[in-house]
């Protein structure tokens, strides 16, 4: 696949870039090569390849799941600007 140069400004425009007529041509060899070098990847076998999240192997770390504040109201809402019967109060937005 090729970009042309109405391609060039299509791309500008989409993007909302303002791009001068004399470099059209050169924007349109930068798309071509990075278009060429997506084929090319295109080419790489891939099959029973894993997924990464890192260049290198690593676990997450992870945390035990373990509540801390539950089964005292008092404490969580001891900061509450106000509170009634247990409950945060927060200002009526709609009407």
């Amino acid at each position: 696949m090729s970009v042309d140069a109405a391609t060039v400004r299509r791309i500008a425009h989409l993007a909302r870039i303002a791009v001068a007529e004399n470099e059209v041509e050169h924007l349109q060899g930068e798309l071509n090569a990075m278009l060429a070098f997506v084929e090319q990847l295109q080419e790489v076998d891939v099959a029973g390849v894993e997924p990464m999240t890192s260049v290198t192997p690593m676990a997450m770390k992870k945390r035990h799941d373990k509540v801390t504040d539950g089964d005292d109201a008092e404490a969580v809402l001891k900061n509450a600007p106000a509170s009634e019967d247990h409950y945060f109060l927060v200002p009526k937005v709609i009407e």
